[in-house]
């Protein structure tokens, strides 16, 4: 099986195409498998990319427990990067198919792997998150309880949940203990990605991730864009700002808060032949 592996800011992806990615029958086996760090290649999700009647390609994103995400941010960077220089694609404007709905990006260098996605516009009410409560309500400064402790958090939809939770000590915030019982928090019937958030300035936050069905990340594209929208939402930060992740940095602006962009790179990492 020819793969491809391709990583954004460290957040990292196993890559199908072709014959390969339309002759997979069990998505959610194989993903656990070839993205076991041990036994497999090691990614935080697979990635196939199939044929679309409405984009120029469909991206399936399937997490390493074998879930599948409607929408990520840093697999979206990678894909115009590998069908520029796999699979023949002159265009800098590519668009992607996904259960989020159509995401169009474009390639700002690609030399560099740079990439420009716009992500559409968050959803913000608790029934496009989803999350348990009036459908019709944003759910901004919402008390969580979980671990003993109680956490005010702000939830917003980039086409899957994410849970954004302010804190004044990145350093202090034990990211596997608490990632874990937020994620399956039952005010979430998807359950949810978990982002926590220390404000440095008007315009640069650190972000750590816990991603719904890979755990521990070194980035979260969707993530940061939720991250972002909920420091607008609660007056903490400028509308551009430069979200550090663990992975490195990332570009998010929310203007006129309509469409969200993202800017980052994206890296082609290896290619090689995996023995099923």
């Amino acid at each position: 099986m020819y793969f491809t592996k391709y990583n954004g800011l460290g957040n990292d992806f196993v890559f199908l195409d072709g014959k390969t990615a339309l002759s997979v029958s069990d998505p959610a086996a194989l993903a656990r498998r070839v993205c076991d760090r041990r036994l497999g290649i090691g990614a935080d999700g697979l990635v196939l990319l199939l044929p679309s009647d409405k984009a120029d390609v469909r991206m399936r994103i399937i997490n390493a427990d074998g879930s599948e995400a409607e929408m990520c941010g840093n697999a979206s960077r990678c894909v115009p990067l590998h069908l520029h220089r796999h699979l023949g694609c002159q265009k800098n404007q590519i668009s992607l198919e996904t259960l989020a709905g159509i995401i169009r990006t474009e390639m700002i260098d690609s030399a560099r792997g740079l990439v420009r996605v716009d992500m559409g516009k968050p959803r913000l009410t608790r029934g496009e998150i989803p999350m348990q409560g009036n459908a019709t309500e944003q759910a901004i400064g919402v008390t969580l309880e979980a671990c003993g402790k109680s956490f005010t958090g702000t939830a917003v939809s980039m086409g899957n949940p994410h849970i954004v939770i302010f804190v004044d000590d990145m350093s202090k915030v034990p990211l596997s203990t608490w990632g874990p019982e937020l994620e399956k928090h039952p005010l979430f019937p998807r359950k949810t990605n978990v982002e926590f958030v220390q404000v440095l300035d008007e315009h640069t936050v650190r972000m750590r991730v816990w991603e719904r069905g890979a755990g521990i990340t070194q980035a979260c594209g969707t993530g940061s864009c939720a991250t972002a929208v909920a420091c607008i939402l609660n007056h903490k930060t400028a509308n551009d700002i430069t979200v550090k992740l663990d992975g490195g940095d990332l570009q998010i602006s929310w203007p006129e808060q309509q469409n969200i962009w993202m800017t980052g790179p994206a890296q082609e990492v290896f290619t090689g032949d995996f023995l099923l």
